[in-house]
């Protein structure tokens, strides 16, 4: 139910930490993003190519994940927020849309669905607030606004050219992303102050858990695709086999050993600042391995070329290091024992590329197994991904 407009919509510290069904969706809209990424990621193997989906792909994710905190911090059953969410997914839908053709002269639709989702976003909460009195919650919304709208600038004067300006949208992105890390330094304002940070909840721990399970099924979606525009012969079924097999691992290494937000960092709000930019890295390698999957399911027999190697064994490797490096803050703790087994797969490399796809991506999976079948000392995390207050 939706309650009245006019009630509070800072999040009461009683209140449910279930996402709403709204926010389910949201997250549907930006995999699907997700999944045109990983197919743009295929068609265009070059150090340039990556690089500019990799911009794309943190555009993309940074909006979800200021969405996220956004919904964390306010209460998502306010109509306020939920009009919020709704322009959000616009937002994504416009990205989404835009990416294949960012390249050629459309630039300025994926800019205009991103910095306007940011800057409505900063506006909506800053009227709403202002007329609510709540003069905490205003300085909050108004650095995430000041800066937004700083990047803003950056972002338009990048699609100003027929062809975008990589270079100042680089800027932009880096001005989302480092202003974050430092809490939004506003003048007059100052930095969001940390005890904001120590408010998190179980909602915002069970909201990256979904979203990462959600995106994890684009590593098989996006190679089924791909096989149903052909014959299905017993190479390409080994092929979905491998890419199902490895969902499934990177799921079992997420969820159960390596997905917890770990309740003793929360203390500090360590788990909120730095899961964007681990999960950044995670979502990267899952892009990364869908799109290998494409490229083995496309072609499962014959020799690797070089960048299919680089992305067959890049993309996993980019999960499980963004899962280590997450440990390593929240928790200080180093799971050695999951680098070990990132070697397995570089061990045969120098010989890889006389080999077909379809092995390759075996033997990148079997190193995946490594993490969940082979026990260690001792597990750093407990199944789940959990985050509470402080206290709890």
């Amino acid at each position: 139910m939706t309650t009245e407009g006019s009630a509070a919509l800072v999040r009461r510290p009683d209140g449910s930490t279930r996402a709403t069904l709204l926010e389910l969706l949201f997250d549907v809209v930006f995999v699907a993003a997700l999944a045109l990424i990983s197919t743009l990621l295929s068609e265009n193997l070059s150090w340039s190519g990556g690089a500019k989906v990799l911009l794309m792909l943190t555009a993309i994710w940074w909006t979800w994940s200021v969405t996220a905190t956004t919904t964390e911090f306010y209460d998502p059953q306010q109509r306020p927020i939920q009009a919020i969410l709704m322009v959000a997914m616009v937002g994504s839908v416009g990205m989404a849309a835009s990416l294949p053709m960012v390249t050629i002269g459309h630039a300025m639709i994926f800019v205009v669905a991103y910095v306007g989702t940011h800057v409505i976003r900063g506006i909506i909460l800053v009227t709403i607030l202002y007329r609510q009195g709540h003069r905490a919650a205003i300085k909050r919304a108004t650095r995430f606004l000041f800066w937004f709208v700083v990047s803003g600038i950056f972002w338009v004067a990048g699609a100003m050219s027929d062809t975008p300006s990589w270079g100042i949208w680089t800027i932009a992105i880096a001005i989302d992303l480092l202003s974050a890390a430092a809490r939004y330094p506003t003048p007059w304002l100052g930095r969001v102050p940390v005890d904001q940070y120590e408010r998190t909840t179980r909602h915002l721990g069970e909201r990256y858990q979904q979203f990462v399970i959600l995106a994890l099924g684009d590593i098989i979606l996006v190679p089924t695709l791909q096989a149903s525009r052909g014959d299905l012969d017993l190479f390409r079924v080994a092929a979905l086999f491998c890419a199902f097999a490895t969902m499934l691992l990177l799921w079992q290494i997420y969820v159960f050993r390596a997905g917890e937000l770990l309740e003793a960092g929360a203390r500090e709000g360590r788990p909120t600042r730095v899961a964007p930019y681990t999960h950044l890295l995670m979502l990267a390698g899952v892009v990364g391995t869908a799109a290998s999957f494409d490229l083995a399911v496309a072609r499962p027999t014959g020799t690797t070329p070089t960048r299919w190697l680089i992305v067959i064994m890049a993309g996993p490797a980019l999960f499980v290091i963004g899962r280590v490096l997450f440990s390593l803050l929240v928790s200080k703790i180093v799971p050695w024992r999951r680098m070990i087994w990132l070697i397995l797969p570089l061990l045969v490399l120098p010989w890889a590329g006389g080999w077909p796809p379809v092995l390759v991506t075996a033997i990148v999976a079997l190193g995946l197994a490594g993490h969940i079948l082979v026990p260690g000392a001792t597990r750093e995390t407990t199944p789940g991904l959990l985050m509470g207050p402080p206290g709890d």
